[in-house]
């Protein structure tokens, strides 16, 4: 004969400390099955539209027969020697992109340093330098970019093509350096506090979720 007994189950902070860590790593062990760097990607495809790079894109097949095309954004980490992120597509001089950065980030003294280093090395060219821009590897990190610059047939000095390369490179890190920083506040004890009390999720004593 069935026999119901009665358990009784806890919200998040009535939980002990004890009981509560081992609530945050049973979060931390499924709360990236999900695209949480959207917003991140997101945001990178803006700025690359401002800088005047054209990322490459794959369709994409999704369940129900619907397509769509992704950017060429890849990365891995972030603890693991070879971490990194890298891009592909192309790079051409957009007009007042310096200003536009500005304004889409006017606090970021990094971006501004990507704008204005290639709007200078490309005023230098007659806004004639564009390059493109291929991943190479099995790595994802700024190196495994394949970046072939041009003048438009014109043999390019060795100083443009360090310029335009530093700069994608430093598009990348910076890149990185984002979706680390996005990682470290999704996995930290104040943001998995939030998302585990809004979430409505309750746990036994010992901080084991409840099902």
């Amino acid at each position: 004969m069935p026999e119901i007994i009665p358990i009784t189950v806890y919200q998040f902070d009535e939980l002990d400390d004890s009981a509560k860590d081992k609530a945050r790593r049973w979060y931390r062990q499924g709360a990236f099955d999900h695209d949480w760097y959207d917003f991140v990607f997101s945001d990178f495809e803006a700025i690359c539209d401002i800088l005047g790079v054209t990322l490459r894109t794959n369709p994409v097949s999704h369940v129900g027969g619907t397509k769509c095309e992704e950017p060429q954004i890849f990365f891995t980490g972030f603890a693991s020697q070879g971490d990194g992120a890298c891009f592909a597509g192309s790079y051409a001089y957009r007009s007042g992109s310096s200003k536009a950065i500005r304004g889409y980030a006017p606090q970021d003294a990094r971006l501004h340093r990507i704008a204005d280093a290639l709007r200078n090395i490309q005023r230098q060219h007659f806004y004639q330098l564009s390059a493109d821009i291929r991943h190479r590897g099995r790595y994802y990190h700024e190196y495994c970019m394949e970046i072939a610059v041009e003048r438009r047939g014109i043999h390019v000095v060795a100083l443009a093509e360090d310029t335009i390369v530093e700069a994608m490179r430093d598009l990348a890190r910076w890149l990185y350096r984002r979706l680390e920083s996005e990682f470290e506040y999704l996995t930290s004890e104040p943001a998995i506090d939030e998302a585990v009390i809004a979430n409505g999720y309750t746990f036994l004593e010992n901080g084991k979720p409840f099902s």
